[in-house]
């Protein structure tokens, strides 16, 4: 007997460190494809001052560029991951999306960079739906929220480890080596995806694993299960709404700090990790732990806790992009974000507590689809666009575009630097309010955000 239980408790012991280091490689696996996906934010002015690029060309790189395969190859590359390896296929994606980072270092044309970006989308498709299949499989019901808030953590580090390390190499190196470095380095992931994950069993976490061994569902049941569900068409909303916004925003934060409070390169990279980066960890950690507490006595936490975040960050955000005092801006941007991260894993605990098992990777890529193809494809684009307007509007000295972007990118930076005379303050104002204006009017979409999450709730059970 004591043999016995030492056996299952060594077995336990192993299983826990295992299941560690899993969800540890998926963290950095995730942390490393978030780098490859924001580093044009970080070294985006230089690039715009290198390539004389307007802010809505900087948009489409950070946006539509990257996210319009991203979404509409995940779906069916998590059908994919519902029948075969998802190790392997995770594995893969990482490879691809390594070589198409590095590659955006040797474009000479803006064409060029467009392509390989198409390319990074197409590599990340891959990874993470059929990370959270993973997940949902290997923690119960009662932990998967706080275990999927831990992978989120991946973005916010990711942001951290691209803003701090990109934002010092720009400064001193060009922006040309910062997608070498970032990118060259998944490649060791994926050899130690292959090497050390093992495929779990299909709904081996549930409780009496009924579902193991159910056969993949086809695509039209799962979206029939999905969309019937008014508390996942609200959740979704909400996520959607939100991911615009807050791509939009902080896609162009770094350029934000450069223009209208003259940072430097490094400074505004190192202000953007602690902002983005540490808060985004602190709110993820702090939504799941909520939503697993609060919502084990009552179900609908899993919906106030985004709802809640989402409409104290608002506030904090329009009045961030009202002052002309950074540090104060700064302080309540890192506040706005650690409440605006608390919506992953309770928006993703409520949509795989939907689904089956072998319908997770499937759900999961419907929210990364719509998430990404509106949220980092049009937020970011939206930003550039409005930016640019603004910027033409304000200027009152003639054509904004060939006085101001004739020696190269505006901003403080650009043509600040490279237009003498009188209108070299008139373009850097305009450059500086231009993108401010843009950055606090998609701010406003957050309010509509929190509404659909609290009308989630009320397609909530209170009981699990």
């Amino acid at each position: 007997m004591k043999e016995l239980t030492a056996q299952n408790m060594g077995a336990r012991s192993e299983a826990g460190w295992y299941r560690s280091w899993f969800l540890l490689l998926l963290v950095l696996i995730y942390a490393s494809s978030f780098v490859d996906r924001i580093i044009i934010a970080v070294v985006g002015q230089s690039m715009k001052m290198e390539m004389n690029l307007s802010d809505l060309q900087l948009g489409l790189l950070n946006g539509l560029a990257f996210s319009i395969f991203y979404s509409l190859l995940g779906l069916p590359i998590a059908r994919l991951a519902e029948r075969f390896n998802r190790v392997v296929l995770i594995a893969l994606s990482i490879g691809a999306w390594s070589i198409m980072t590095a590659l955006c270092g040797t474009a000479g044309a803006y064409w060029q960079l467009l392509l390989y970006r198409l390319g990074v989308g197409i590599g990340e498709a891959g990874s993470t739906p059929t990370a959270h299949s993973l997940i949902s499989d290997q923690f119960g019901p009662r932990r998967r929220a706080s275990a999927l808030s831990i992978y989120a953590f991946g973005p916010p580090i990711g942001v951290l480890a691209g803003a701090l390390g990109g934002g010092l190499m720009v400064q001193h190196m060009g922006w040309r080596p910062v997608f070498f470095v970032v990118g060259l380095p998944g490649l060791a992931f994926g050899l130690l995806a292959w090497l050390t994950l093992r495929e779990p069993k299909r709904g081996g976490a549930e409780e009496g694993a009924m579902h193991a061994a159910a056969p993949v569902p086809p695509l039209r049941e799962v979206l029939t299960v999905l969309f019937t569900s008014r508390a996942f068409v609200q959740m979704l909303l909400g996520t959607v709404v939100a991911g615009f916004a807050q791509y939009g925003i902080n896609l162009f934060i770094p350029i934000y700090l450069n223009r209208v409070y003259g940072l430097s390169f490094a400074q505004a990279g190192l202000i953007f990790g602690f902002m983005i980066g540490v808060g985004g960890i602190f709110g993820n950690m702090l939504g799941g732990l909520l939503a697993d507490s609060l919502g084990a006595k009552n179900r609908r936490w899993y919906a106030w806790v985004p709802a809640l975040g989402t409409a104290i960050g608002f506030p904090l955000v329009a009045i961030a992009f009202t002052l002309g005092h950074w540090p104060v801006a700064v302080a309540l941007i890192f506040v706005a974000t650690v409440t605006l991260s608390m919506w992953n894993g309770p928006t993703f605990a409520v949509v795989h507590g939907i689904v089956e098992p072998r319908m997770r990777a499937t759900a999961s890529a419907c929210v990364f689809l719509l998430m990404n193809l509106v949220g980092q494809g049009l937020g970011p684009t939206a930003v550039g666009f409005l930016s640019d307007r603004f910027a033409a509007r304000l200027f009152t000295a003639g054509q904004f575009k060939q006085v101001c972007e004739a020696g190269g990118a505006h901003g403080l930076h650009g043509a600040a630097a490279a237009v003498q005379g009188p209108f070299a303050s008139a373009c850097h104002d305009a450059s500086a309010y231009g993108i401010r204006y843009a950055m606090l009017t998609v701010s406003v979409v957050l309010v509509w955000s929190a509404v659909h999450y609290f009308l989630a709730s009320r397609h909530l059970s209170r009981s699990k």
